[in-house]
């Protein structure tokens, strides 16, 4: 697990290499603390930079910017290729390799097969940067499912690109330009889907694909099309087209096996490993089998709250002592909290504002102290239809289709005639900006057709514009044409939205960031390419069964740890936001959300922000989360401000 970054540039000019990797690397060093190095060609423009979390060939043999065996490419690389050791079985003119390293078998890879190959052979989770000597190209590339992040944007005639914004601003002359049309689908999500970013003209690879820029796309300052090589709607037409036709016992054996391969494959690793612990279906499911594997009990980390509403700690001690594992845990306090939420804005790049961030970065810290290394079981709600969502909206859309086609057009014509009145009173009364949202909502879900009916229903806010000044909300995944199959039930649509969506962009950012921000790597076996081919394959009636989700997942697990000890309410892992707002954070808020400093920083309605606040600490209206996205954005602000 590293941190890259880089730029290539057209136009002739004197660039101090070990001052300029120096400063992006500076930017990214929590990213790889063990060690640093940078490669540079002056005559053609271009500079590779990288900081090293050695955790695979621990030796010089493993340093970056690496250069192939044959001379041509040269590589920085962050991730992990689990099936490495195949894959250079595999080349037919194997080189002979100075490390056992999986960055210097990817390059060789490169250099027998070519880039499309290459990435549809490798197993694992990866951003890179590749720079062909001969063509003078680069080619930037990233994992199927967006493990790991990979931005890149133009600053003038320089092309950046790095593992985090922060590095890309620490370019000289860089001044990034708040991108308030992307700051709307961060009020209304909690965080920015790609493509998008929070500066104007960076972007985001999307994940399964590679781009390659070539000395025309330079020189022009182009952005070329991006390249799938994988694509979750192929798999998932795939997945509708073949139904997997197997029986119970069948489904779980061949889940069974195909989780147990990703495990082991995951566990290479020439540091200390270990696995978070929630007590839940999920990570329980990854720590049984890695202890399976394993000839000495695998350590666990979780972490408990005062608050028995959100603590878990209990469940996940009684699993790892089924299991045998070594288990540690730490009790925060209200103070650990705080003192989390006062390192957001340095561990998140950009505006995030999934509250869960802040037990994830608890958690993290925890583990950090006792291994290099954690295997996560983040993705099994989005691939075997866990959460709870899923079954209440699919309930909701059966009902309200149900109704009446001239009941349907009468509350949209009535909420309609009401709307403007209502939003007028909104200004001066949270009753009426209450209903007003209420209202607007249920038109809009008496209106949508499938896709916008669950955007509906995910969104915190049904117009972010409203909120962000001068913005208009841009198209992305959700509120585009839908990619998956007309076949699809509402209910499998659900998970592969999420899938393209939430999961790349929300749980995989949190996981990446809150790790790598104290030098821990994190792995997610459950995202292993095959086990999301196979749940794609999978009927529905394996995964939601009698209202019990996760049906075959939770029959793995149970040939590893006692039903009883798993079956119980999701208590899910957030935070206590409306509370901490109102109490410990108070005085705090009141700073960020001035109104004076508002009006004077001209990015949201000053209005609106100003009387969620007054509903807040009243108990009333239930705004607290758009509040928290106010908040969070406020403080990373601050931050990146304080820094330039």
């Amino acid at each position: 697990m590293c941190g890259l970054a880089g730029a290539v540039w057209s136009k002739p000019r004197e660039i101090d290499a070990l001052a300029v990797a120096g400063s992006m690397q500076d930017a990214i060093r929590h990213r790889g603390p063990d060690s640093r190095g940078h490669w540079m060609d002056s005559n053609v423009g271009v500079l590779l930079a990288h900081v090293r979390l050695s955790i695979v060939e621990l030796s010089p043999a493993g340093h970056q910017p690496m250069i192939s065996a044959c001379g041509r490419y040269v590589l920085v690389f962050n991730g992990e290729i689990y099936n490495h050791g195949e894959l250079r079985q595999a080349l037919c003119a194997a080189p002979i390799f100075r490390g056992h390293s999986d960055t210097e078998t990817l390059l060789a890879c490169f250099a027998e097969w070519g880039i499309e190959r290459t990435l549809q052979a490798a197993v694992g989770m990866f951003a890179f940067a590749l720079w062909d000597r001969d063509t003078q190209t680069l080619t930037l590339g990233r994992d199927r499912l967006g493990e790991k992040p990979l931005y890149y944007g133009w600053q003038d005639d320089v092309l950046l690109f790095a593992s985090e914004l922060n590095a890309i601003c620490a370019w000289p002359g860089v001044s990034p330009e708040l991108n308030r049309n992307a700051l709307t689908l961060y009020m209304r999500h909690g965080f920015i889907p790609a493509p998008h970013s929070i500066w104007q003209g960076i972007v985001k690879l999307p994940p399964g694909c590679w781009v390659q820029f070539d000395a025309q796309s330079r020189q022009q300052r182009l952005f070329p099309p991006v390249h799938a090589y994988w694509s979750l709607p192929a798999v998932w037409s795939a997945g509708k087209a073949s139904p997997l036709a197997v029986s119970d016992e069948q489904a779980v054996d061949q889940l069974e096996q195909l989780l147990m391969q990703a495990v082991q494959g995951q566990m290479l690793a020439d540091v200390p490993l270990g696995a978070f612990l929630s007590g839940g279906v999920d990570s329980s499911t990854i720590v049984a089998l890695m202890q399976a594997s394993a000839s000495r009990p695998v350590k666990t980390f979780s972490i408990g709250f005062d608050d028995p509403q959100y603590n878990e700690a209990g469940f996940a001690k009684a699993v790892a002592a089924h299991l045998g594992t070594e288990h540690h845990e730490l009790y925060v306090s209200g103070a650990d909290a705080m003192a989390a939420i006062e390192r957001l804005p340095h561990c998140y790049d950009e505006p995030f504002a999934d509250s869960s961030q802040i037990p994830s970065m608890l958690v993290a810290q925890l583990a950090s102290q006792s291994v290099t290394v954690a295997l996560s079981g983040d993705g099994g709600d989005e691939l075997f239809a866990g959460y709870s969502r899923y079954a209440q909206t699919a309930y909701l859309r059966q009902r309200l289709q149900g109704l009446p086609r001239l009941a349907r057009l009468a509350a949209q014509g009535g909420g309609a005639l009401l709307q403007p009145a209502l939003s007028w009173a909104g200004q001066y009364s949270s009753r009426a900006s209450a209903l007003s949202g209420q209202l607007d909502k249920l038109r809009i879900l008496l209106a949508a057709d499938d896709q916008a009916f669950y955007q509906a229903q995910i969104s915190y806010c049904q117009h972010p514009s409203r909120w962000v000044l001068d913005a208009q909300e841009p198209a992305y995944g959700l509120n585009t044409l839908s990619t998956l199959p007309q076949a699809c039930s509402f209910s499998e649509k659900m998970t592969g939205w999420d899938m393209l969506n939430y999961l790349p962009d929300d749980i995989l950012t949190k996981v990446d960031r809150a790790c790598m921000g104290v030098g821990l790597e994190s792995r997610v076996p459950l995202l292993d390419h095959r086990v999301v081919e196979f749940a794609c394959h999978l009927p529905m009636q394996f995964k939601v069964r009698q209202a019990q989700r996760k049906w075959v997942l939770r029959q793995v697990l149970y040939r590893h740890v006692p039903q009883a000890l798993i079956e119980r309410p999701k208590k899910g892992f957030s935070a206590p936001v409306r509370q901490w707002l109102c109490g410990p954070l108070r005085d705090w808020v009141e700073t960020l959300l001035d109104a004076q400093r508002l009006r004077q920083e001209g990015v949201f309605h000053v209005g609106n922000v100003r009387r969620a606040w007054r509903d807040c600490l009243a108990g009333q209206g239930s705004q607290h989360h758009l509040l928290w996205h106010v908040v969070v954005f406020q403080a990373w602000r601050a931050h990146f401000l304080r820094s330039r």
